[in-house]
């Protein structure tokens, strides 16, 4: 279902939610939850947390969502058994769920040992999972300034592979600021006989400080004239419209550079996913 709608002739759109903490969080993401729906998204997918750490939380709003549109639910391995994997995938079916998200997962702050306690070890592992015991589909990450622990994009683009020769129908990429990191990404992929579609993941930078942060623990290269303008905004509000307009320039050449969509990441506020979709959708624009 998911990869009939990324492989249109027009670009998708869709969302990604996390799972609320507390009641507070709630009301919020069932706020922005509609609020983007008027958008008409193709998509969304909901997170969960290292080792499955909120994963009831996840199911719960991933079966509200399910009800509604199209979604896709995220899966890691981190301290996970086949058995509790099998048991998730079986819960994302019952869930209504589209189709799922195959990564690994980092350990949680807690336990950093979890990536060594789990039976699955993987993304990849993952994907033969999900495919060997049903019948959903599943995605992929793909990293546009290759994952903190590869040796290069070379490696990278062969894990792809293995994962798409596995049954990944599509991939979506982790963070990124750079339109030339996506397309190194692509054209090494297709030269690989990498063939599925890759939606690149888009922040909206809304709140300056917030984004650069995640940028520096995720490895995402911010580019220096725009830390330069944010570094040098007299207020916050400043700092947002500088940040907002890079982040529409950003998505628009993405799609004209061939992007089959954008998949952007909201936080679960809909004001800055808004109107990061409305500006480089021209079909969305008032």
């Amino acid at each position: 279902m998911i990869a009939e709608l990324i492989t249109r002739s027009e670009p998708t759109l869709s969302f990604e939610f996390f799972p609320p903490k507390d009641e507070t969080g709630e009301v919020v993401l069932w706020r922005s939850f509609d609020s983007l729906l008027e958008l008409s998204p193709d998509f969304v997918s909901v997170t969960y947390g290292a080792g499955g750490s909120n994963q009831s939380k996840s199911l719960a709003v991933l079966g509200k969502m399910a009800s509604r549109i199209p979604t896709i639910g995220h899966l890691t391995c981190v301290g996970a058994t086949f058995a509790s994997t099998r048991a998730t995938i079986s819960s994302f079916e019952d869930a209504g769920v589209a189709a799922i998200l195959a990564i690994r997962g980092d350990a949680p702050k807690e336990n950093p040992g979890a990536l060594e306690q789990g039976e699955l070890k993987t993304a990849l592992e993952l994907v033969q999972q999900v495919t060997e015991h049903s019948d959903m589909e599943v995605g992929v990450a793909a990293f546009p300034e290759i994952h903190p622990e590869s040796a290069d994009l070379a490696h990278d683009i062969k894990v792809l592979k293995f994962k798409q020769d596995a049954g990944a129908k599509y991939a979506f990429t982790q963070l990124f600021f750079k339109v030339d990191a996506y397309i190194d990404l692509v054209d090494a992929a297709r030269k690989a006989g990498v063939t599925i579609p890759i939606v690149p993941g888009v922040m909206p930078i809304s709140n300056a400080k917030g984004v650069l942060r995640m940028a520096e623990l995720s490895g995402a290269e911010v580019p220096a004239e725009l830390v330069a303008e944010l570094h040098a905004a007299t207020d916050d509000e400043l700092a947002r419209d500088i940040g907002m307009t890079y982040s529409i320039k950003f998505a628009k050449e993405l799609l004209a550079a061939g992007a089959p969509g954008l998949h952007i990441f909201s936080l679960n506020h809909h004001r800055a996913a808004e109107e990061l979709a409305r500006g480089a959708f021209s079909r969305l624009s008032r």
